[in-house]
């Protein structure tokens, strides 16, 4: 039998600045968290959604439709290829990134120094994965030729990151959405979505450890693994928690690096014994922390600790608790309370 040991912040968080976001993490979380993210503030808000207008500012690159889809500033329309136009000689304008953490990094090193951070605790940059971005932003028929293009542009923005902010003091993650809809067969999962010739589990595995290995060992990483959270609603509810071990494992097979961390969302009505059944399958080394994505905002503390219940049955390694995704999409006025959620179960089990 184990117990939730510690808090882990999915990323996303409904808060205007990465400065109110760090400063009430550290108020109500200093104690239970190692890392401390930025919120994805600003055009970030969407997760992915603000990588298509990146994408569309470089020459040869246009968005598809004629009227802009704007949310918050952010045109939400896919992207195409000019034509006659061929990913190879594509020059991308910065995808955003690697500005963005650095900004945010000044501020946390700010407030890290004034001691409203607690020594020790690392800043967590959230990336996505090219299979994301590519499968949902780009049409169809450009995704094989663009993938390696994109790919290596925000292999660029990770290194930007890596030379800016010291080692022991950063933390990535990686987070895999995308992968899901894929192995599901759901969403952008359709056969008709995808570019790839391998097998769903190779491409969407090799592709991530691909990913993880680009972090050097002496710095953090880690993987949120998700099956979405558009309007707080996944894109298929899991089975059980099968395919998660399942990919959670390969993964981390395959990575040319050991993960820091591995974090599994779920779903707010699955408390039963056969989810998280399959979680004693689990075969990352010890020193990777786990945390199960249980604590859900509509139904708080109680609801937390009897997914926490069914789940302890399940393993016989510490974990910890994290909401099941981002919470950047929350009602506005929520952040406060389920940081409390966080506290009030980590604190009492």
């Amino acid at each position: 039998m184990s117990a939730p040991q510690g808090v882990h912040l999915v990323g996303s968080i409904n808060l205007d600045t990465a400065d109110e976001t760090m400063r009430l993490v550290a108020a109500e979380l200093g104690g239970h968290v190692k890392r401390i993210p930025d919120g994805e503030v600003g055009e970030r808000f969407h997760w992915i959604a603000f990588q298509a207008q990146r994408l569309a500012a470089t020459d040869g690159i246009h968005h598809v439709g004629d009227e802009p889809r704007i949310i918050r500033g952010v045109d939400f329309r896919p992207v195409a290829l000019d034509e006659g136009v061929r990913a190879e000689t594509l020059d991308l304008q910065p995808l955003g990134y690697a500005e963005a953490a650095l900004e945010s990094y000044a501020v946390f090193e700010g407030l890290q120094r004034d001691g409203v951070i607690a020594p020790g605790t690392r800043f967590q940059v959230s990336l996505p994965t090219p299979l994301g971005v590519v499968g949902s932003f780009v049409v169809q028929p450009n995704r094989a030729e663009f993938e390696p293009v994109y790919e290596a542009a925000l292999a660029r923005e990770l290194a930007a990151i890596l030379d800016a902010i010291p080692a022991d003091r950063l933390a990535i993650q990686w987070d895999a959405a995308l992968e899901f809809a894929h192995l599901e067969g759901a969403g952008y999962g359709a056969p008709s979505e995808t570019w790839y010739d391998e097998d769903a589990w190779q491409a969407t595995t090799n592709r991530l450890a691909r990913q993880i290995s680009r972090v050097p060992e002496n710095v953090e990483v880690g993987v949120h693994l998700c099956y979405g959270d558009v309007g707080e609603k996944h894109f298929v509810e899991p089975k059980d928690s099968a395919n998660l071990v399942r990919f959670a494992n390969l993964v981390a097979a395959k990575a040319t690096r050991q993960l820091s961390w591995v974090h599994l969302p779920v779903p707010i009505d699955r408390d039963d014994a056969a989810y998280f059944a399959p979680l004693a399958g689990l075969e990352l080394p010890h020193e990777t922390e786990l945390y199960l994505g249980l604590v859900h905002r509509e139904d708080g503390v109680d609801g937390a600790k009897r997914r926490a219940k069914a789940a302890e049955a399940a393993l016989e390694r510490p974990w910890g608790i994290a909401t099941e995704c981002g919470f950047g999409r929350a009602p506005e006025g929520t952040t406060a309370e389920l940081f409390a959620t966080h506290r009030d179960v980590a604190s009492s089990w």
